[in-house]
């Protein structure tokens, strides 16, 4: 089996895939709080709990880390843990055939690198945006010929929601569900339409505008992915296909390019 881990800003995921190829299907996931004080001990025995008796049947490792101190304790959790055991970090220099059509390719994180490696195995033949709702929103633009274009960057959903209730003395925290009505009847309301369909129209305001550089005849997919991307599909105009495990795609595609072939 194989294992991809994609360490991010707020939340790591574990994938476990079985097959290879077309053949491969993702059989389970988990995901837990990023804490950059992990240590590679901590970080393989939360695993190992998470993974129960299919941590045995681990052939294979594909990660990623946005968040340097983890990636530095992931490393030594592979060394440690998986010494004998094929494995890919994303990282400057490691292969995945996506051309970086930017000023500055070492400045793209590997999480956007691997969902545009992803969004263009599942759509070869047109181009793609990637909406990633982590941390920060972001939003990325993939050729028809699988070329990263660039894109842009948004403070993310919880971001902002935790920034409003600590700037604003009679504003708080509150649940991230869909209200009565747009026009709020109570504070709590108030905040869960602000929230809720202005990042949805902001969303579809950046999609808009990158889809209208991308192609001129609109046929472009809209692949949403991220925690908290299920908040805003019903919401959304433009997101065409939700891919919660678009990431964990990618880490296994780069493995496959890497290491299986």
């Amino acid at each position: 089996m194989l294992l991809t881990v994609a360490v991010r800003d707020t939340t790591i995921v574990f994938g476990l895939y079985t097959g290879r190829g077309d053949a491969a299907e993702l059989v389970r996931d988990w995901r837990m709080r990023t804490d950059s004080r992990l240590t590679a001990d901590e970080l393989a025995l939360t695993m190992r709990g998470m993974l129960g008796d299919a941590a045995e049947d681990v052939s294979g490792l594909s990660a990623l880390s946005t968040v340097p101190a983890v990636r530095r304790e992931l490393r030594a959790m592979f060394r440690r843990y998986y010494p004998n055991t094929p494995k890919v970090i994303i990282e400057p220099g490691v292969r995945t055939g996506v051309p970086l059509l930017v000023d500055s390719p070492k400045e793209v994180g590997p999480d956007r690198l691997v969902n545009a490696l992803a969004a263009h195995r599942l759509h070869p033949d047109r181009p793609c945006v990637v909406v990633d709702f982590g941390t920060a929103t972001v939003v990325d633009a993939v050729s028809a010929r699988g070329e990263f274009l660039g894109g842009a960057f948004a403070p993310g959903i919880e971001i902002s929601l935790d920034a409003l209730a600590s700037r604003a003395a009679s504003l708080r925290t509150v649940e991230l569900v869909r209200p009565r009505s747009v026009i709020g009847k109570t504070t709590v309301e108030c905040l869960q339409s602000g929230i809720l369909y202005g990042f949805a129209g902001q969303v579809d305001g950046l999609v808009t505008r990158v889809c209208r550089e991308l192609s001129d005849d609109g046929d472009i997919e809209v692949i949403a992915t991220g925690a908290l991307a299920s908040l805003v599909l019903d919401e959304s105009d433009t997101i065409t296909e939700h891919r919660p495990d678009l990431t964990l795609l990618g880490l296994r595609l780069a493995y496959e390019r890497n290491i299986a072939e």
